[in-house]
């Protein structure tokens, strides 16, 4: 009796008797072998299910070449391999792709890794019973360091070389219409907590890896607790460097080559929410996680210790990530009844990030949330150009009682609409914790709301210290710091018991000195000889006027006349008993004018150059020339 055990408690009723019909015929199954290695691949047809022996061996790694493998509905492709196989590197050489409805099996730990230039589709059947991670790519091939690589457009011969374990895979000849797509939902078992798991599944703590081409998920879903699922593809060619440390997977991609969409619609989802430790990364051209998708880590009810620290969900796109729908959510969450440290949520975006729901009563967004009694929340750290929370959009860093996560955007234009939320919160009414701090840095840039419609930055903590909201733009709009929130557009940060909470909304404009014109003018007129020229001169900033807001206009200082100090410097003369005409004193003149000296200043005088005329209808001095020059 061969039977195919789920390593995860629970296991698929597959009973293969020792008497069926054993045949060479893979027609049913479509994996048939293509004949390329020094020791082929066999395939025997036991029912529906296909057992795939042979292949070539190189230390612990196992090679197979297959012209076509598809997995049907209800049908198993599975691989009798050797229990100390490390690595089990499988490639498509044919000109189809592969469809996988049924199951894929390994014995043992091994990893394995389905290479297939034309592309991979899981249907809603599909399951993997693998002892390791598991890697499905539209790659041509995987390097080995320096000592070779493992082709499947070149079909070449593995070199006996190949012992060491993959370092990159290759894409040199791409495949515009390769995709890699994941629809399975099929039953997985339960999650580390106990709760049913659905969808494509690889041993707690191992890495669950699709690399394309376009990856997307349609209602698919995507589960490794504890361990890594990591999303990307390339446009053209390039190398994707990957890293093996221990039982995890991982990818790097190159910064100078164009990539690929991924698109997570219908309620999709990848979980690695366990006991810690659990990772997502997505790298990607532009991303969408729509209609109620959702990516989640964190710590799972019930696990952790107060050492534990989950792990973080990295979005990279060189394009957009948009999130939108009701409930798409990216969360990292310390579960109630668990222990541990929240981890965080980091969004990179060349272009923009939008945040969208469609309903005020589910939000969509991204969570770093702890309701645990003990540690902290996580961050939520987002850098690009453009960030717009539309329609109830969220972000959100919030503990129960420990202290709340900060949230920190770095970016050009934030745009808060119809009821959009910034908020960080920590403690309830029976537990503490501070809440955490919200950055804003648009030192260049704006941050615009519409008034009315109720859409709020907040930093509060119930028994603990307020969070301080700090934000630098050059402008801000339609939104206003308030003790308390209230229908409109607010900023807020606030504690039922705590300190003064400390909001700093700068619209990073220098203050410019004030200076006493009075004392600035001359105390003494000679009363007799040549009388020296006097000017009078304010400057801010080089000139008037003085706020960067005010216009160039006539309008001009009013300095008050002053007395004569009859001891005032006079020129040396003999007494002469005659009577003395003494010539009028000028009296100080309003300043008319404004001239440009000899410095390139602007300075207000009362006796203009004909050449530069004073005009009224010069324009209000520009913020931003002046922030510029």
């Amino acid at each position: 009796m061969f039977k195919i055990n789920i390593r995860w408690g629970w296991f698929i009723g597959i009973a293969i008797s020792s008497s069926s019909i054993l045949s060479t015929n893979c027609a049913f199954a479509q994996i048939i072998p293509d004949g390329t290695l020094p020791n082929n691949s066999s395939v025997k047809l036991e029912g529906n299910n296909s057992i795939i022996e042979g292949g070539t061996q190189a230390g612990g790694n196992l090679f197979h070449s297959f012209r076509e493998f598809s997995v049907p509905t209800n049908g198993a492709a599975l691989f009798n391999n050797k229990v100390d196989i490390q690595n089990i590197i499988s490639r498509v050489t044919g000109g189809s792709v592969s469809n996988i409805d049924g199951i894929i099996g390994t014995k043992g730990t091994a990893n394995l890794f389905l290479i297939n230039p034309n592309g991979i589709v899981f249907g809603q059947n599909a399951q993997l019973n693998v002892g390791g991670s598991f890697v499905a790519t539209s790659a041509n091939a995987l390097q080995f360091g320096n000592i070779g690589f493992f082709s499947a457009t070149a079909k070449n011969i593995p070199s006996p070389l190949l012992t060491i374990n993959p370092s990159a895979l290759l894409f040199n000849q791409i495949n515009q219409n390769a995709v890699i797509q994941n629809n399975s939902v099929a039953f997985a078992g339960q999650d580390p907590a106990g709760i049913d798991a659905f969808g494509l599944r690889v041993p707690d703590g191992r890495s669950l890896l699709l690399v394309g081409g376009n990856v997307s998920m349609d209602g698919g879903k995507l589960n490794a607790y504890g361990g890594r699922v990591e999303l990307g593809g390339l446009g053209e060619p390039g190398t994707v460097a990957l890293g093996v440390d221990g039982d995890n997977l991982s990818l790097r991609f190159p910064s100078n080559v164009a990539r690929t969409d991924i698109s997570l619609t219908n309620s999709s989802g990848v979980f690695v929410t366990g006991a810690g430790g659990g990772n997502i990364a997505v790298n990607a051209k532009n991303l969408e996680i729509l209609g109620g998708s959702i990516l989640s880590g964190g710590i799972g009810p019930g696990l952790g210790t107060p050492e534990t620290v989950a792990g973080d969900i990295t979005l990279n796109a060189t394009g957009s990530i948009k999130v939108a729908g009701t409930g798409s959510i990216v969360r990292n969450l310390v579960c109630l009844g668990s222990q541990g440290n929240g981890g965080n949520i980091i969004i990179d975006s060349v272009t923009q990030v939008t945040i969208s729901g469609s309903s005020s009563n589910i939000n969509s967004g991204l969570f770093v949330n702890s309701q645990s009694t003990t540690g902290t929340a996580g961050d939520i750290i987002v850098t690009s150009p453009r960030v717009t929370l539309d329609n109830s959009g969220v972000l959100s860093a919030q503990s129960a009682s420990g202290n709340g996560g900060n949230i920190n955007l770095q970016t050009d234009l934030l745009l808060l609409r119809r009821g959009a939320s910034i908020s960080t919160s920590a403690g309830t009414a029976e537990a503490g914790g501070n809440g955490g701090n919200i950055t804003i840095n648009a030192p260049s840039g704006f941050i615009v709301a519409v008034p009315n419609e109720n859409s709020d930055i907040t930093a509060d903590a119930f028994r603990g210290n307020g969070g301080r909201v700090d934000i630098q733009a050059f402008g801000i709009y339609g939104i206003q710091p308030r003790s308390n929130p209230t229908s409109l557009s607010d900023i807020t940060a606030s504690s039922e018991f705590g300190v003064t909470p400390d909001v700093d909304p700068n619209i990073g404009l220098v203050n410019l000195p004030t200076l006493a014109a009075e004392t600035e003018v001359a105390q003494t007129c000679q009363a007799g000889g040549t009388l020296a020229k006097s000017s009078f001169t304010i400057t801010g900033r080089g000139g008037l006027p003085p706020n960067p807001g005010d216009a160039l206009n006539t309008d001009a200082v009013q300095v008050d006349l002053v007395t004569l100090n009859p001891n005032g410097n006079r020129p040396n003369r003999s007494f002469v008993p005659s009577k003395i005409t003494t010539p009028a004193p000028e009296p100080i003149i309003e300043a008319t004018g404004l001239a440009l000296n000899e410095k390139g200043e602007v300075v207000l005088t009362a006796n203009l150059p004909t050449t530069t005329p004073h005009s009224p209808w010069l324009k209000p001095a520009s913020c931003r020339a002046i922030r510029n020059s």
